[in-house]
């Protein structure tokens, strides 16, 4: 039954807004339909670069969007699936028409009709019709789908702040990802360690601490440069300046190891920017400086565009859009002069994305040395923020005035806004994705696999006029064939594994295009449930293969926190609660209680592994990994905190300052703090992980071909 909301929409704005891929309502929940407000139709046209202020002015953008649409010979992008039937973009063409490619490995390729088969790539597209007509259009070839993942792993998931050593200056940094990948590839037989975000972050005091905020998804955040590991380190001349640092290095990490203080992101950078301002006076070698050359050349612009902001944002604020007006333009005469004067900080910039790329790739290098099958999985935000390098940038290819979010659901009625300003699917599709593929390239330099955020918005995202409350907004959707064309093609050609994050509601067709293309989902146990049925938990027999399936994540309870249903009583003592405190612990406990059933049913909760004599928290804990095991799932995720009975989630939804989010180092049971050296030690850890590590050794899918996909060289 249709449920309406908001303005009654003309006829002409409901046309204009379809042909623009504007949604004027949306199903929240199967057999409702929601009205999409006309504010925020409107909204979503004008930041798309079309009018539909006036009905008038609705029917004139109508008529004309509709002629320009039958005239064109070519949409500005064409995917084309290796061995697959051509696109109705072609075979729709006048017959007699004549196509000519040229290839991006420089080929040329002319005939008429339909195409030869061509390698894959982002090549330029010609057709001629009999009539003169012309068009162009990006090309896109791509295998059909990503190779499947190779034997089954199963991997540690950690957000890296989180990991401290007793070399780490306050937070966990690359240097610790490198000994955690190398430990768990060889002592623990894991194939694959899962990270957050590493892009950069928006610079200020204090900085955004969530990391899927970031300024640039482009260029990773030097704060996780391991300092001493860079090279010229060794070669600083005044050693009682870098002593200095290491010994307040020292102090910050002891605080939040041994005094219970939090990560603090600005005071470790503040140390590590002074250190590599003494690391940046030593001169290159020969060898070194011939590397930083070919960095430089390879990332070109965007490089110069990152850094530039850096270098801007020392002198004028994080702020792009309150810099003098002349600035605002990364292509203005005043740009031009202002990097010309700050070379030297735009050169500064620009060394340490050089060099936090350089330790990101020995991450990875050291995690297949040490067996791994995939590697570093690293985490791609869904966007990023509005004052940051990325948007100021990439100005032409974000929708002015519009913010992503999500509409109103079960469990949120008043919608979200995330504050990430959306990419244009128009500009987009006329770039034939070059932002996108930029993006995914640079990822993939040193990504065994790339774990997609909020997968969906592949496909669409709600967009929210500034201004205006969440509820006031709408979908707009892209060219979910192109945009997954592009992410396998990169994925391909890097020989890397991907993960769409598609929890929550997801519109019906998404997954099983995903799976069509080799592009593994994310399943938790919590969530996954008979929803078409009884509502029970599923059983593992049921689960879907193509999957990365994890007991909890980092906005979740940890499952220590789910089994003691003390996440309950963390909401309830921040006064995020709904109902009484009575009835969410009810439903908590009934929640739990029914897959420690279904776990006692299968026999799962038979002791603890390893000869421990542990609780019965550790038993169940256990018995939650060996369910994950007896799914098909090709790959099993492991909360790094759960293998130490930690209570606290790294994200609390719902929360700012109320509680601290992405400032919480791994702790045990009691929330002390644990190091990366204390966890390799942890009985509590190895038995958990040899669970894991039997259960994917001895439980070997035959269907689970050892395709291309994960395996690096």
């Amino acid at each position: 039954m249709d449920q309406p909301a908001g303005e009654s929409l003309g006829a002409d704005l409901t046309r204009l807004a379809g042909l623009h891929g504007v949604a004027t309502s949306y199903s929240p929940s199967p057999g409702r339909t929601v009205t999409a407000s006309a504010t925020a139709v409107v909204a979503a046209l004008a930041a798309l670069g079309v009018d539909a202020g006036t009905p008038e002015a609705a029917r004139a953008a109508r008529t004309a969007r509709e002629r320009e649409l039958a005239e064109r010979l070519l949409p500005p992008t064409v995917v084309c699936w290796s061995g697959e039937d051509p696109p109705a973009a072609l075979t729709g063409l006048p017959p007699g028409t004549r196509l000519r490619v040229e290839t991006e490995q420089g080929a040329t390729h002319s005939g008429a009709d339909l195409l030869p088969p061509l390698p894959p790539g982002v090549h330029r597209l010609t057709a001629t019709a009999p009539d003169g007509r012309t068009g162009e259009a990006h090309l896109v070839v791509a295998p059909p789908r990503l190779p499947t993942p190779r034997g089954r792993s199963y991997g540690l998931l950690v957000q890296l702040y989180s990991l401290l050593t007793h070399h780490s200056w306050g937070m966990g940094d690359l240097g610790d990802l490198t000994e955690l990948s190398a430990w768990a590839g060889r002592t623990l037989g894991a194939g694959f360690v899962q990270v957050n975000p590493l892009h950069a972050a928006v610079p200020g005091a204090p900085t955004d601490p969530s990391p899927y905020r970031p300024s640039s998804r482009r260029f990773p955040d030097p704060v996780h440069l391991r300092v001493e590991a860079v090279p010229e380190f060794a070669y600083v001349g005044d050693r009682e300046p870098l002593r200095s640092l290491l010994e307040r290095a020292g102090r910050l990490r002891a605080a939040v190891l041994d005094k219970g203080a939090l990560i603090d992101r600005d005071a470790v950078w503040e140390l590590k920017r002074e250190a590599l301002e003494l690391v940046r006076e030593v001169t290159l070698g020969p060898g070194r400086r011939a590397a930083y050359a070919d960095f430089l050349a390879e990332q070109g612009r965007a490089l110069e565009d990152h850094a530039t902001w850096c270098a801007l944002a020392e002198v004028h604020g994080s702020d792009w859009r309150r810099w003098p007006e002349d600035l605002r333009d990364p292509r203005s005469a005043g740009t031009a002069r202002a990097r010309a004067e700050l070379m030297d900080r735009v050169d500064f910039h620009s060394r340490l994305a050089w060099l936090t790329d350089a330790q990101l790739t020995d991450a990875q290098r050291a995690a297949r040395e040490a067996g791994m099958a995939i590697g570093i999985v690293h985490d791609l935000a869904v966007g990023v923020h509005p004052d940051g390098a990325d948007a100021w940038a990439q100005q032409d290819h974000f929708a002015a005035g519009m913010s992503v979010g999500a509409p109103p659901d079960a469990f949120n009625a008043r919608g979200q806004d995330w504050g990430l300003p959306p990419w244009r699917p128009d500009r987009l599709a006329a770039s034939g994705y070059a932002p996108f593929r930029r993006l995914l390239r640079a990822l993939f330099r040193y990504a065994g696999a790339l774990r997609i955020d909020h997968v969906m918005g592949l496909f669409r995202l709600w967009w929210v006029p500034q201004g205006r409350p969440p509820t006031e907004g709408t979908y707009v959707r892209y060219d979910a064939e192109a945009m997954l064309a592009i992410l396998v093609l990169e994925a391909a050609r890097a020989g890397a594994v991907v993960i769409g994050e598609d929890l929550g509601t997801v519109e019906p067709g998404v997954r099983e295009a995903l799976e069509r293309r080799g592009v593994l989902g994310t399943s938790v146990l919590w969530f996954e449930r008979d929803w078409e049925g009884d509502g029970r938990p599923l059983p593992p027999e049921r689960w879907r293969s193509g999957c990365l399936a994890t007991a909890t994540t980092h906005d979740l309870p940890s499952t220590a926190a789910r089994l003691t249903g003390e996440h309950v009583e963390l909401r309830h003592r921040l006064g995020l609660l709904t109902r009484p405190l009575e009835e969410e612990r009810a439903e908590a406990a009934a929640d739990t209680s029914e897959w420690l059933a279904l776990l006692s049913e299968l026999g799962l909760l038979r002791g603890t592994s390893g000869g421990l004599s542990a609780s019965s928290e550790e038993a169940e804990i256990q018995a939650v990994h060996r369910f994950l095991l007896r799914s098909p799932a090709r790959m099993v995720g492991l909360w790094l905190p759960d293998t130490v009975g930690d209570r606290r989630p790294q994200n609390l939804p719902g929360t700012w300052d109320q509680y601290p989010n992405w400032r919480l180092p791994v702790a045990d049971d009691r929330g002390r703090p644990v190091t990366l050296e204390e966890l390799a030690a942890s009985p509590r850890l190895h038995a958990l992980t040899e669970v894991l590590r039997a259960g994917v050794e001895t439980q070997v899918d035959p269907g689970l071909d050892a395709g291309g996909g994960g395996a690096r060289d």
